[in-house]
């Protein structure tokens, strides 16, 4: 037992970095590239909430425009950056290929963790959501400054790619073969409304999975064995923990409305060791194709 919550206690340090352990990687002198990510549907001052309070030496990053491509019909609200385009980004939040990046938001990571997935894919290997995110910082003790902070330019190089990714089609196949889990909040995934989309409900075949439902009242990640058990009732267990075959792609993928909290729920998911892949495209781009089915209700079935 003790070496199976020694294991599950790594996996979570992998992903997820407490205030106690920001602040030492601080306190120590360390380098370490500090990310504000603060965004929340509906909301366009982010920056004027960075410009407030934020973690000293925080940079501040725009999901809308350095974190996103334009929006489409086509694409969804959030697709993905070009490569090119998350480079000169990272480049100019001073990201570098051999320090640890830890990115935060003030909604238990649920924006932040766009950018821990982008940076993830882009083969940036030691990235970290601060658990908790601004309020965890404050709570802890933790200082804040309000000047907007500018950084020598980065060195990474983007190598797209290094986590998996679904699209429209590679999503409806999983929902039938594999798991396929919905991250929005269950009044949408079951229809009930839908604040921004054209259409209400959820694709055939997936299961409601609230991402901000493996956070506590807190803002910050459940315990370990509460995320297992949840996850166990999606069929999903220990053993999606195994390696999988080389070259194979997870039996598991996520999304949300535009691809932004869906990265959260990849996120907790690796946090158990469990690769999942992400539909950036969410529902977003699926409700916008007219040829596309819906389905509605708490079940994964019921089309519409």
């Amino acid at each position: 037992m003790n070496d199976r919550l020694a294991d599950l206690s790594e996996r979570r340090s992998r992903v997820f970095v407490g205030p106690a352990g920001l602040r030492g990687i601080l306190d120590s002198g360390r380098p370490v590239t500090i990310l504000d990510v603060r965004w929340a549907l509906g909301r366009d001052d982010g920056r004027e909430q960075y410009l407030g309070a934020h973690v000293p030496g925080a940079v501040y990053v725009d999901l809308e425009t350095e974190l996103s491509g334009p929006a489409t019909a086509a694409t969804g609200r959030h697709p993905l950056p070009s490569v090119e385009s998350l480079q000169d980004s990272a480049r100019s939040w001073g990201v570098r290929s051999r320090v640890p990046v830890v990115v935060y938001d003030a909604i238990g990571g649920l924006s932040a963790a766009r950018a821990w997935w982008l940076l993830r894919w882009g083969g940036h290997d030691d990235v970290r959501i601060l658990d908790g995110g601004l309020a965890a910082w404050v709570a802890g003790g933790g200082t804040t400054e309000s000047r907007d902070v500018v950084v020598a330019e980065g060195d990474i190089t983007v190598r797209a790619g290094q986590l998996p990714v679904l699209d429209a089609d590679a999503a409806a196949d999983l929902a039938r073969t594999g798991v396929l889990l919905d991250a929005r909040a269950a009044e949408r995934y079951r229809g009930d409304v839908e604040p921004i989309d054209p259409r209400a409900g959820h694709i055939p075949g997936a299961l409601s999975a609230p991402t901000v439902a493996s956070l506590g009242p807190d803002g910050r990640l459940v315990d370990a064995a509460e995320l297992l058990e949840a996850f166990a009732g999606h069929g999903i267990t220990d053993a999606d923990a195994a390696p999988a075959q080389p070259g194979a792609a997870p039996r598991i993928g996520t999304y949300c409305g535009s691809g932004v909290t869906a990265s959260h729920e990849v996120a907790v998911l690796a946090s158990l060791g469990i690769d999942a892949s992400l539909y950036p495209g969410s529902w977003s781009q699926w409700a916008n194709d007219p040829g596309r089915p819906a389905a509605s209700g708490s079940e994964p079935g019921g089309l519409t």
